[in-house]
Formats: structure tokens, C-alpha cells, sequence
């Protein structure tokens, strides 16, 4: 099964590229289509139109006449490279976000954009330079992106991982999903209708080996660009190096001048392009510079090589030791500050983060979202009549059943004392009713065991459902909707579901 498949049998909602990428993509792939219709899909965007013009126009090309029109710049470049100009603009402004200390959004694109300066310069240097060379090297990682947007919890938790063990991110994503973001990447690129000179080299992007003939030079360019921008943005800066330069010296046959060289250029010309894609560039000095300035300090010390040697391994394993730690606190911190201490279930502060969220993915993917409210009937009576201790196993049974109910995509929060709610990603009023139902079904048949006695229970049901093809709407609406049909359920006897309009 392919990566994305496994990723649609979550119930998950891929996303799909900017509606101007998608225009532009069809247009290119038409023989019809003239140098005129896809310059005007260009230039319907004038902020594309601005940026697309400024690079033509930047040192990246070197250009000795001044480029003023789309139409200019398609006769000069080309029409797949403007393409691929336009489309690394219009999708690195689509998926990007507020960083957090989950996902840094400026951190991901600085390090894209640093790679596909390294692609690009790499391949000019091997003979291998297409005018793919740049957009690939750029969305080589998008598969990243796709699954923190798919599943932010789940790759959240894989990122921390990487943070402390140091693992191939890779790695951890295949034992967590059972695929990684290269092979998802590829898919998804072609899905969109990228060609196969963009998708192929991605799916192999971190293969050193074992590489298809046809698309060895594509793949192997884009390893080496990643190992490049590994060197500024990464914490591995001597690994990298010892990699890249065995591999251009010999297979290539790049002298260590020429590569240290070319380390070095990627930096210089990087900082400009990434000030272009509206990104915080920060500092970004020159490979070399950075290991002056290291051996300058170093010098400084007074220490002997075995002195050095010792204080490296003792600070490493304190690193270590106290990465570890660290990842163990705040897991716990991170637990009790989203968790309902009584039922585990997320609590209601986190409930409204995380519907500001699927709000929010619900508008740009135009997808529906359901909110469901639930209300345990006459729960006051279970607390009067057989104490508070009796009363919290009712409430955990309960939770635990509506986490078996659901599907894993679902959220199901305590709202507050015997309230729940449960956020329904991509789901319709119809299918929400019938899990609504099946889930009130459940709850009256359950006989819960606490205190010696058997408590029986039922709840009232509140459905609302957002459908954003018919209406603009904020998360009050939808919660007061819900609300309001979990108040029909109460009015008309309990133990019943009610379905409201918004």
C-alpha cells in the first residue's frame, strides 16, 4: 500500500495545492495553452508577479537586461522554468503558518530554500542542472509539511524525538506511520501533477544507494543539497561535510577547493533568494567563515588535544543525559497542561485550541466539521445519591467508551463537569448523526461497576455541522448551534440526538 493510501485510510484530508498552482500546472501540461494564458495566470496574482519578476531579475540568474513582464521573462527563461519559479512561490506562501514550538514554519522554508540554492549549484557543477533542479530541491521535504498538517500531534511527538535521540527523522517517521515524508512527498507531487523528473528524485532524496540508473544524478544532487543546508541549519555540521566532499571528489571529480567553494557560494547567494520568499533569512555566513572563526577561538584555549577530548565526551553525555531529562518533563508538563487529570481526555482549554485549528483547515480545504455536545442525563442524581467517588467512575467509563466510538481522527475533550465534546474533522451532518447514534446506543447499554454497585446511564446529544461551500462562520456560531441542539435533546425527554442549522 503507497504512502498516501495509508494516509487516506486515517480518514485524513489531504491537502491540495493553491488554487494558482493548480491553474498553472493544467496550463503547462496543455500543448494548447500559449505563452500568453500562462503569463495571465501569472500576473492575475500581482504579489506572484512581483516576486517572480524579482528573482528573474536577482543575481540567481545574472541577467544582463532588466526583465519587465511575465511575458519577457517566459521568451527568456522558458516556460518550465517561470513555471517552476511561480510554482515554488505559490506553495511555499500556501503552506505556511504561525511558527510554534511544535512546527517552526520560517525554519522549514529557510532550510528548503537554502537546499535548492545547493541543488541548483551542485547540478551546474556535475553537469547535471535542469530547469526542474530548483522547485525540486525545494518541495523534496513538502512531505514533512503535509504530515504536520495531516497529523500535527502525532509528528509533533516525532520531531521531539529526533530532538533527543538524534535519530534519521526518517527513520521515526516509518515507525510511527509506517512510511516517510519522502515517499509521501513523491506521491503527492505527482498527485498534484508535477512531472516525473520532480516526483522520482524526491521519493530516493535520502538514499546515498540503491538508486534507479535513470534517476541516480537527479536524487544523488538532491542528497548532497540536503546535506548542504544541513550544514547551516543543522546540528551536524562535520558529519555533513565528511559526507559531501568524498562524494563530489569521487564520483564526480570536484577537487576540495571547488567544494569547499561551492559550500561556501550557497550561503552567499541563498541569503538573497530566501529575503525573496518572505522568510527571515537571520545570519548566514559562509561555511569557511564559520570554521575561521572556530579555529580563532580555539586557539585560544590553552588546552591540550586529550584535555579537549575529555571535557567533549564528559559535556556530551551531560547533553545527553540532560536531553533526556528535559524530553521526559516537559512530556509530563505538556500531559497535564491539554488533559482532563480525571478522564484523560483533552481538557476544555485545549479543546478550544484545537477547534480554532480544524476551523480554520475545515475553511481552507473546504471541508465540513462537526461539533458534537454531550450531557450526561441527571448525573447530579448519581452524585447525590452515591457519592463524588461513584460519580468520577461514571464519568471515566463514559469517556472511555466515547473514545471507542469514534475515529482516531476525532477529538473528544471534557468540556466541563458532565459535559463532552467531541470535533468531527470532514465529517457531514449524516455520518455524524449515525456515529452520534451509535455512541448513545452504546452509553444506555453500558452497565458501569463502581462501588459495589451497577450504575446505569444515558446522555443527550448535540449536533452542529459547518459546511463552508454554503456559509462564512466563526466557532460561536458552531458552538452555540451545538449547544442549542443538545438543549432540544434535554426538552424532548433525553436520551436523544438533535441536529442543528447554523
Amino acid at each position: 500500500m503507497s504512502a498516501l493510501s495509508k494516509l487516506l485510510n486515517k480518514d485524513i484530508k489531504v491537502p491540495s495545492p493553491p488554487s494558482i498552482a493548480m491553474n498553472l500546472l493544467k496550463a503547462v501540461k496543455n500543448d494548447a495553452s500559449t505563452y500568453k494564458e500562462i503569463a495571465g495566470i501569472i500576473s492575475s496574482d500581482p504579489a506572484l508577479t512581483a516576486k517572480t519578476l524579482k528573482i528573474a531579475n536577482s543575481p540567481f540568474y545574472g541577467l544582463s537586461r532588466k526583465i519587465d513582464s511575465i511575458e519577457r521573462a517566459i521568451s527568456v527563461l522558458g516556460v518550465t522554468a517561470l513555471k517552476n519559479i511561480a510554482l515554488s512561490f505559490t506553495i511555499s506562501q500556501g503552506f505556511s503558518g504561525r511558527s510554534s514550538a511544535r512546527f517552526d514554519f520560517n525554519y522549514f522554508w529557510k532550510r528548503a530554500i537554502t537546499a535548492a540554492i545547493g541543488a541548483e549549484l551542485t547540478a551546474a557543477m556535475i553537469g547535471k542542472r535542469s530547469d526542474d533542479t530548483f522547485v525540486t530541491g525545494l518541495l523534496q521535504d513538502i512531505g514533512i509539511l503535509i504530515l504536520y498538517y495531516c497529523l500535527a500531534h502525532e509528528y509533533a511527538a516525532v520531531i521531539a524525538e529526533k530532538k533527543t535521540t538524534g535519530l534519521p527523522i526518517s527513520q521515526l517517521e516509518k515507525e510511527m506511520f509506517g512510511f516517510d515524508h519522502q515517499e509521501l512527498g513523491s506521491e503527492i507531487l505527482k498527485e498534484w501533477g508535477l512531472p516525473e523528473t520532480i516526483s522520482i528524485p524526491i521519493y530516493y532524496h535520502h538514499h546515498e544507494k540503491n538508486i534507479p540508473e535513470q534517476w541516480e544524478s537527479q536524487s544523488q544532487v538532491l542528497f548532497l543539497s540536503n546535506k548542504i543546508s544541513s550544514l547551516y541549519h543543522g546540528a551536524y555540521s562535520s558529519k555533513n561535510i565528511r559526507t559531501i566532499r568524498p562524494i563530489l571528489q569521487t564520483r564526480y571529480g570536484v577537487s576540495q577547493e571547488d567544494c569547499d567553494n561551492l559550500i561556501d557560494a550557497v550561503a552567499n547567494k541563498a541569503a538573497g533568494v530566501i529575503s525573496l520568499f518572505e522568510v527571515e533569512a537571520g545570519e548566514l555566513k559562509p561555511f569557511s567563515e564559520i570554521l575561521q572563526e572556530a579555529n580563532e577561538e580555539l586557539g585560544k584555549l590553552n588546552l591540550s588535544y586529550e584535555q579537549l577530548l575529555i571535557e567533549y565526551k564528559e559535556a556530551k553525555q551531560r547533553a545527553e543525559h540532560l536531553a533526556n531529562d528535559l524530553k521526559e518533563a516537559n512530556d509530563k508538563l505538556r500531559e497535564l497542561s491539554i488533559k482532563d487529570g480525571l478522564t484523560g481526555l483533552y481538557n476544555h482549554r485545549h479543546f478550544q485550541d484545537l477547534f480554532d485549528t480544524e476551523l480554520h483547515r475545515s475553511k481552507r480545504y473546504k471541508t465540513p466539521l462537526t461539533l458534537m455536545m454531550i450531557d450526561l442525563d441527571h448525573f447530579k442524581g448519581i452524585n447525590d445519591a452515591f457519592g463524588h467517588p461513584v460519580g468520577d467512575k461514571v464519568l471515566q467509563s463514559i469517556a472511555k467508551e466515547m473514545m471507542e466510538c469514534v475515529r482516531a481522527t476525532d477529538i473528544v475533550a471534557r468540556y466541563g463537569g458532565e459535559e463532552f465534546a467531541i470535533i468531527m474533522p470532514g465529517t457531514g451532518s449524516k455520518n455524524a448523526a449515525i456515529t452520534g447514534e451509535r455512541l448513545r446506543k452504546a452509553i444506555e447499554k453500558m452497565e458501569i461497576a463502581a462501588g459495589g454497585l451497577i450504575i446505569k446511564t444515558t446522555v443527550s446529544i448535540g449536533v452542529a455541522t459547518y459546511t463552508p461551500e454554503e456559509k462564512e462562520c466563526v466557532k460561536s456560531l458552531i458552538l452555540n448551534a451545538a449547544d442549542k441542539a443538545l438543549y432540544s435533546s434535554k426538552k424532548a425527554g433525553r436520551n436523544k440526538l438533535s441536529i442543528a442549522s447554523i
